[in-house]
């Protein structure tokens, strides 16, 4: 890290290891990591870190919209890993640095695909596609472009005005049922959501997760028919965000680079969001809808 920042000028710290990796990857990556970035900045005497947080430090919380100065409280070894590292980033930030804390929502766009990619992939092959509860709830989401002029903005602001925490989402946003309806809608199968009762879906993901027979962890299945919309009206006021792209603009614009690339990555598994995670027992369930 120390060679890496040499002669820079700003960090962006954006690596994390995601919640599908084990307790020690998270922990070591998630927080040891940041505190190496950090040091290594100092050391290097450099003034200005971006440290890409997560709404996750927020847990699945009983109010909305969430504020950067709500409590927090983690799901699960990621979500808690997060928090760690932002109480390191406020340690540096004593030392004088200028660290900006970016927490986005759920951000998709080219080559960002995780669990987006099994709706994606039910849209392709023309199935409806499940959701737990009844779909009403209003869950927000982010345009990675819309991240990157968020990251820009931190690095190019009033160091002042940058040293802080701010929520980062879309503007617009539907329920979820609407919102992932419109990529079924541009798949152009007249496929639709199907609502299920959250509370017997949500045992049987607890128990395939269990059983390591699905890709869908905690923080997914839990929150998926809930609210989950933050604030973003500090990074409106102080940095001048203005994101470009509602929720169904940045589904359908990652659903069509999904579309162009499928071939790249047919066959192709993993943990992190570049590749699609393993369907599992889920690809059978497939077979039904």
């Amino acid at each position: 890290m120390g060679k890496a920042a040499a002669g820079m000028d700003i960090i962006v710290h954006a690596a994390a290891a995601l919640p599908l990796y084990t307790a020690a990857d998270i922990y070591s990556t998630d927080v040891d990591g940041t505190g190496n970035v950090l040091q290594a900045a100092l050391q290097n005497n450099i003034t200005r870190v971006i440290h890409i947080s997560s709404t996750a430090v927020y847990g699945i919380p009983d109010h909305h919209p969430i504020k950067e100065d709500d409590p927090l409280s983690g799901v699960g070894h990621y979500g808690r890993a997060k928090i760690m590292a932002e109480e390191i980033c406020l340690q540096y930030r004593k030392k004088g640095m200028c660290i900006p804390i970016i927490r986005p929502k759920s951000f998709i766009g080219p080559e960002r695909l995780g669990v987006f990619a099994l709706l994606y992939d039910w849209a392709k092959d023309g199935k409806n596609f499940p959701l737990p509860g009844s779909g009403k709830n209003r869950y927000q989401l982010l345009d990675v472009e819309d991240l990157c002029a968020a990251v820009y903005l931190a690095a190019t602001a009033d160091e002042k005005t940058a040293n802080d925490t701010f929520n980062i989402g879309a503007k617009e946003f539907a329920t979820m049922k609407e919102d992932f309806q419109a990529v079924l809608d541009y798949a152009g199968f007249g496929k639709r959501i199907i609502t299920l009762p959250a509370g017997p879906l949500v045992f049987i993901l607890r128990l395939l997760e269990f059983l390591h027979l699905s890709p869908l962890y905690k923080w997914v299945y839990e929150t998926a028919f809930k609210d989950s919309f933050v604030s973003i009206e500090k990074a409106e006021n102080l940095l001048g965000f203005a994101p470009q792209y509602s929720n169904q603009q940045a589904l359908i614009r990652n659903f069509k680079w999904y579309l162009d690339n499928a071939s790249s990555f047919a066959g192709k598994t993993g943990v992190s969001h570049r590749v699609p995670w393993k369907q599992g027992i889920l690809k059978i369930a497939k077979m039904f809808f």
